[in-house]
């Protein structure tokens, strides 16, 4: 058994793995490394074959990131998982001060680095940024990143912070946690399911952070670019799913009702069919499934104002011009 294990879940990654894969081994002398593959096309397998440093998990078919993840991870006997994205790159102690906090915590359960643009690299990264939360009406924001807006890195964000969800792009979670929650949800498949988890872990009065000591540069769009609109349609579903599971009722009730209208003008203001469609047909699939999300249910609470759940997000950044989470 292993301290810590990262596992990237590839698929059709090959160029990523390529770029990336050198530095996670030049930086993780304390981890043992998988790539768990998603039955990926290209060639990704064959260059893994070349590297000796790396153990592969191979899936017969594309399972999405929750199933794909929970399959993979099963076979992995570690006391740590850290789940990394294969567009991330790392840096040097990356590892030491989220494993240094873990060991030091146990009442911490998850947590995540500083994720700052790969190709821009003063500036935060869309996914994750310097930490989750998630505002009134179930949307999620970060510290560095309101909505679709980013901030520049100028160590405004550089101290530790409690938050609601961690990124997916590069967290560590305590692996008995996330194997006695069940791992992620497979019905989201991708997209969401990392804030799924970590507010059912919320609910079980655990706790996760952001310790902005360890830095990673994250690309995006790796698997579905930014801009496709099946990543439009799986993010406002899982959106949607989210909240069923977690929002208590009579607040599940009122942010139901305000986000139909709500996903309407978010289509029309699109200005693409495509996008359009996307979003109305997340609606319909996730309201004709409602009962099985709602099965999930577990006695959930309100999420409490430090994690951002006394906050209006769309009030406060198109009619109070508040684009940045040091003005909220």
């Amino acid at each position: 058994m292993s301290r810590v294990a990262v596992a990237i879940l590839n698929y059709n990654g090959a160029d990523h793995l390529k770029k990336f894969l050198p530095t996670l081994i030049q930086w993780s002398p304390l981890a043992s490394i998988y790539v768990i593959d998603n039955g990926s096309t290209d060639d990704s397998l064959k260059f893994l074959e070349t590297q000796e440093a790396v153990n592969t998990i191979q899936l017969k078919e594309n399972h999405g990131f929750a199933e794909g993840y929970n399959l993979g991870l099963e076979q992995i006997d570690s006391e740590y998982y850290i789940l990394l994205n294969s567009d991330v790159e790392v840096t040097e102690n990356w590892i030491e001060p989220m494993l240094r906090f873990l060991d030091d915590h146990p009442q911490y359960v998850a947590c995540q680095p500083k994720v700052l643009s790969y190709n821009n690299k003063d500036q935060f990264e869309h996914a994750g940024a310097a930490g989750g939360f998630v505002d009134f009406l179930g949307y999620p924001f970060c510290r560095g990143r309101i909505l679709h807006q980013t901030e520049e890195d100028l160590g405004q964000y550089d101290d530790p912070i409690d938050v609601l969800w961690t990124s997916g792009a590069c967290m560590m979670v305590r692996t008995s946690t996330f194997q006695a929650l069940g791992g992620f949800d497979i019905d989201f498949f991708a997209h969401m399911e990392e804030i799924d988890l970590c507010w059912r872990i919320y609910q079980e009065d655990k706790k996760a952070i952001c310790l902005p000591q360890s830095v990673v540069y994250h690309v995006g769009g790796g698997t579905l670019k930014y801009g496709s609109s099946n990543k439009t349609y799986l993010n406002f579903r899982n959106s949607l799913i989210v909240l069923c599971k977690n929002l208590p009722l009579p607040h599940l009730v009122f942010v139901l009702m305000m986000r139909v209208g709500l996903d309407i003008l978010a289509a029309i203001s699109m200005w693409s069919w495509d996008h359009f469609k996307a979003i109305m047909r997340a609606n319909q699939d996730f309201y004709r499934s409602i009962s099985l999300h709602f099965r999930k249910r577990n006695k959930p609470k309100r999420v409490p104002r430090r994690l951002g759940g006394n906050k209006w997000i769309l009030i406060l950044y198109y009619i109070g011009r508040k684009n940045k989470f040091s003005k909220l």
